[in-house]
């Protein structure tokens, strides 16, 4: 069974500035829907503007929620912040904050959206309005549903925003594997970085990831895993400097669900990046990621899998 977040207005329409397609949403539900597989959808709630004001910025939130945000900002993200904007980055932050939920109760559930790891304190950046992973792990952590988060980040650029901006806590660790030559050219300090170099295949990724993430989960002792599950490593990506197919697509996630999940720890995902001329490829791919997630967890989950 796999417990995706999903909402309506992730599908907000096009601004008439900017590059970023937001079709992919829609096209990734509609494989999801197509797949056959269980799929049980849940709707999240706007995030409150107090828990944003937590991480971010509260003048900056304020021009969110206004959609009055200042054009170098915009330029930045990439994209103008319209009223639709604004209530599609409350309810994908709050997807990311109730897939948290659904995890610790099913152990495992996806975000369709999201994963917005280049957003920081004052701004957003690189197609990412709020930042997600931040503001889901300090409020997870503040209403005690955990102790120590783990944020592990597979999308293809670093997550910058996020490092930036849990950066000193000794509760939320960040691990980044990315490709170094790719955006953003200034690299935050994560936890841990990786940095992979351009053309970078399959067993070159496996080795990389298998390599650090048991080590930091030993060592860290999270209770609970948040996961930028971005598909733009894929060597179709148009945003990408790597070349790993869908077959190291799917075990990449499957590996990063199995090592929190035999260690009984719940993990909730974030779509996070994947971009090409054909969404629906893209969408498919995404798809793919969240169901072979999905069916790891149900390794782990001898009850789950006798309720089918």
């Amino acid at each position: 069974m796999l417990h995706v977040v999903h909402h309506a207005d992730y599908m907000a329409p096009r601004p008439e500035r900017g590059t970023f397609k937001f079709d992919k949403y829609f096209l990734v539900m509609e494989a999801l829907r197509a797949s056959g597989a269980p799929i049980t959808e849940h709707a999240p709630d706007p995030m409150p503007r107090e828990w944003l004001e937590a991480v971010h910025c509260p003048t900056y939130v304020d021009e969110v929620f206004r959609a009055e945000v200042p054009r170098e900002k915009e330029r930045r993200i990439g994209f103008p912040v319209t009223p639709h904007i604004a209530s599609r980055v409350r309810h994908t932050n709050g997807g990311t904050w109730l897939a948290a939920q659904l995890a610790k109760q099913h152990g495992y559930a996806a975000n369709s959206a999201a994963g917005s790891h280049h957003a920081l304190h004052d701004t957003g950046a690189g197609y990412c309005v709020f930042n997600d992973l931040a503001v889901a792990a300090n409020r997870l952590i503040a209403e005690g549903d955990a102790r120590r988060i783990l944020i592990v980040d597979c999308d293809v650029h670093q997550g910058d925003g996020t490092a930036s901006l849990t950066a000193g806590r000794a509760d939320i660790f960040t691990l980044s594997l990315h490709a170094e030559k790719n955006f953003p050219v200034r690299k935050a300090r994560s936890s841990l970085d990786v940095n992979l170099p351009d053309g970078m295949n399959d067993d070159g990724y496996m080795e990389a990831l298998t390599r650090h993430l048991p080590d930091i989960m030993a060592d860290f002792e999270p209770d609970l895993v948040l996961y930028q599950a971005g598909v733009d490593p894929h060597g179709d990506d148009k945003l990408g400097r790597l070349d790993l197919t869908d077959e190291g697509l799917r075990a990449r996630d499957r590996y990063v669900v199995s090592e929190a999940r035999r260690r009984g720890l719940p993990i909730a995902s974030a779509l996070g990046g994947g971009y090409g001329d054909d969404q629906g490829a893209v969408g498919e791919r995404h798809a793919r990621s969240m169901l072979a997630m999905a069916e790891e967890n149900m390794r782990w989950n001898p009850a789950a899998q006798a309720a089918l």
